[in-house]
């Protein structure tokens, strides 16, 4: 019997926490449905045996807490709402017990923002995490040692899992129910719950706001001349020169600022841009790619396709609800 304890934070989103509960609980009947025995005891664990969630509208009462948990083998950390630092403090005191239960053998997985109290740990310190494309911004400047990848859906690193935004998270719970069962089972699962299974990416729901959270004045002026002009093609060069910085240190500056090379945030400007264009013009893919400044078809969609995991046809066609029914 696998011992699967689910997280009730204090601001937690409420959808997180039975999701993951009905998913394994629906699990021991698909399994007893193909004559297996049942796998799966999940229990709801807090710091308190109620919770009260969405400003008092909900109150969760849990099976046990974390002081009468001594072993478990998988934690799932919910999303929380609201302030994060906050919410962060709030739930201070599941961090040790997430650390002990980790060293033990638990493996810890963390849907959407749940990824904060993860990492609050310093368990992810050097790994790979996921988390909301919306708030990959306020990760890195509050964790700069994990390594986010907020293009991924799921990732996985000795034992510590992570999930992109919202309702992405039911892709990990697929994920680890096929490897504590098998294919057989996580395809029956994703059949009832309607879960495409093995997506990998949330490329195409991100929405590229850039990062000016910071204080370097002349990158951040750097940041709004190229949104300004997306439709010119400007180098690395003439940036520096217009912000009278050294190339070197400009590229270096604007990096440590945003996260992104010169390069790379001119990219996504202009792949954003694209992206709007598509969804709610009637432009064909070589006009638009026209409009942001690109004139080589095949490089504006290699740019596209690895910014947003799909070809400039693919989105079109997948947002453009006009074109799609003409």
């Amino acid at each position: 019997m696998k011992h699967i304890s689910i997280l009730v934070p204090n601001e937690a989103v409420l959808a997180s926490i039975d999701d993951p509960r009905y998913m394994f609980t629906a699990a021991n009947e698909f399994l007893e449905a193909a004559g297996k025995p049942p796998l799966f005891q999940v229990k709801l664990v807090g710091l308190s045996k109620e919770v009260k969630l969405h400003k008092g509208s909900f109150t969760v009462h849990t099976d046990h807490l974390i002081s009468e948990v001594k072993k478990t083998d998988l934690i799932f950390v919910p999303a929380v709402i609201g302030d994060i630092p906050s919410a962060l403090e709030l739930n201070k005191d599941f961090v040790p017990w997430l650390i002990k239960q980790y060293r033990q053998g638990a493996e810890l997985a963390s849907l959407c923002i749940g990824a904060f109290l993860l990492a609050s740990t310093g368990l992810l310190n050097g790994k790979k995490c996921s988390t909301h494309w919306r708030s990959a911004n306020l990760f890195r400047s509050m964790f700069p040692e994990v390594n986010l990848v907020d293009d991924r859906i799921i990732t996985e690193e000795q034992g510590l899992y992570s999930s992109g935004g919202a309702n992405s998270y039911w892709n990990l719970l697929l994920y680890l129910l096929e490897k504590y069962t098998d294919r057989e089972i996580a395809i029956v699962a994703s059949k009832v719950f309607a879960v495409e299974i093995d997506r990998k990416n949330q490329s195409a729901f991100i929405m590229f706001n850039g990062q000016k959270t910071h204080e370097d004045e002349p990158v951040k002026k750097a940041q709004e001349f190229i949104e300004n002009n997306i439709s010119d093609r400007i180098s690395v060069e003439e940036l520096a020169l217009k912000f009278a910085i050294g190339k070197r240190n400009f590229e270096r500056r604007f990096k440590k600022a945003t996260n992104n090379t010169p390069v790379e945030y001119m990219q996504r400007v202009k792949i954003e841009a694209a992206k709007k264009c598509l969804e709610t013009s009637r432009k064909n893919v070589n006009e638009v790619m026209y409009d942001v400044g690109y004139t080589d078809t095949k490089a504006f969609r290699t740019v596209f396709k690895k910014i947003t995991g799909l070809s400039p046809i693919d989105y079109r066609n997948k947002y453009n609800k006009k074109l799609a029914v003409a």
